[in-house]
């Protein structure tokens, strides 16, 4: 059993990694191609041709490869007014059916989406300006449903080894009390910093003192 937390955990450390440097230097490459753009245009009256093309196909790596990023980290889009009336253990069941068919679904899309590449190959399509295989430029996709579809994996894995609702492999989902004091136009919050140290996504339960 240590064994394999070993190795869940060396994987959690290679994926994040992984998305960390794809992400960065997608982004730095978008935010200098634009700058360079817009030099060129102005100073020299004359743009990169490819720029438009590029900064597209980087949103697209950005957006794949950042869904799974946001995932770790317990940032995705969540609609929990159900989930939030539930009691503790109703929420555990529900978070282990959440992670685990939504890492069946990311899964499936990320077969079909290798499906459309292989059709994309054959058809031997290339970029307009860049003259690239669009099926290289494309192979973000399904590695992002899939390095997605492992981070809900993981989590689902978490939630049958502890107590606690995992929303993803490191993040907790727990609820912290805040007080507010509302006198006139200011506003003071003191809040309770009990939670444990693994928690990064809070939801607050509000008090108001009149």
């Amino acid at each position: 059993m240590r064994f394999i937390i070993f190795i869940l955990d060396k994987l959690d450390k290679f994926l994040e990694r992984l998305e960390v440097v794809v992400l960065s230097s997608s982004i730095i490459a978008m935010a200098i191609n634009s700058i360079a753009n817009v030099i060129g245009r102005y100073a020299f009256n004359h743009g990169f041709y490819f720029s438009e093309e590029l900064n597209k196909y980087l949103m697209v790596i950005i957006t794949f490869i950042g869904l799974s990023y946001v995932t770790r980290k317990g940032r995705h889009i969540r609609m929990s007014a159900i989930y939030d009336i539930l009691d503790d253990k109703l929420k555990k069941y529900l978070m282990l059916i959440i992670t685990l068919s939504t890492a069946v679904v990311l899964f499936i899309l990320a077969y079909y989406s290798v499906e459309y590449l292989i059709k994309l190959a054959a058809r031997g399509k290339v970029s307009p300006s860049l003259r690239i295989p669009v099926y290289l430029i494309l192979i973000c996709v399904p590695v992002g449903f899939f390095i997605t579809g492992i981070q809900f994996v993981l989590a689902f894995v978490q939630n049958l080894r502890y107590s606690h609702i995992y929303v993803s492999y490191s993040c907790v989902d727990t609820y912290e009390a805040v007080d507010l004091e509302v006198t006139g136009s200011e506003l003071s919050d003191n809040t309770d910093h009990k939670s444990k140290p693994s928690s990064q996504a809070y939801k607050a339960t509000i008090r108001e003192n009149s």
